[in-house]
């Protein structure tokens, strides 16, 4: 059985999205990647330009996904959920529904070498932002795969 994993940011339009399409990248096919966001600002709607051009500029296609809301079910669902911040793990830990389902969140970057730094949204921000956020992405995954 795949190993699955759920990544999770705020809207489902930026860090997540790219999270996903690392993971996706980097895995083989034991594993299932997908991606939420805590709130429903965006769903249905494709991933912000801005993650899609800088995940292609690194030869990973994230256009075909679409935004979804979080919801308690994922627990059942995923292995592990990696959040992007403390904010997304304040929210995703408020609707387990039991020790199990807090066991499986964590901060993406919780992992040596990045001591569990929160991934800055950078939606408000320009290229820069996107570029700095896809590489401390990509190391939290890359670090994340030598633990599968």
């Amino acid at each position: 059985m795949a190993h699955r994993i759920l990544v999770v940011c705020l809207g489902n339009i930026c860090r997540s999205p790219l999270a996903h399409g690392i993971f996706e990248s980097i895995l083989d096919d034991d594993f299932f990647v997908d991606s939420a966001g805590t709130g429903a600002y965006h769903i249905g709607n494709p991933p912000d330009s801005r993650s899609i051009a800088i995940a292609k500029k690194n030869g990973i296609d994230i256009s075909h996904q679409k935004a979804r809301q979080f919801k308690p079910s994922d627990f059942d669902h995923f292995d592990a959920i990696y959040v992007m911040d403390r904010q997304n793990l304040k929210d995703v830990n408020s609707l387990a529904r039991n020790n199990q389902d807090y066991q499986k969140v964590q901060l993406l970057c919780d992992v040596e070498g990045l001591d569990g730094v929160d991934i800055p949204d950078p939606y408000y921000g320009g290229e820069q932002g996107f570029e700095a956020v896809f590489r401390l992405i990509h190391k939290a995954c890359e670090t994340l795969k030598k633990t599968f």
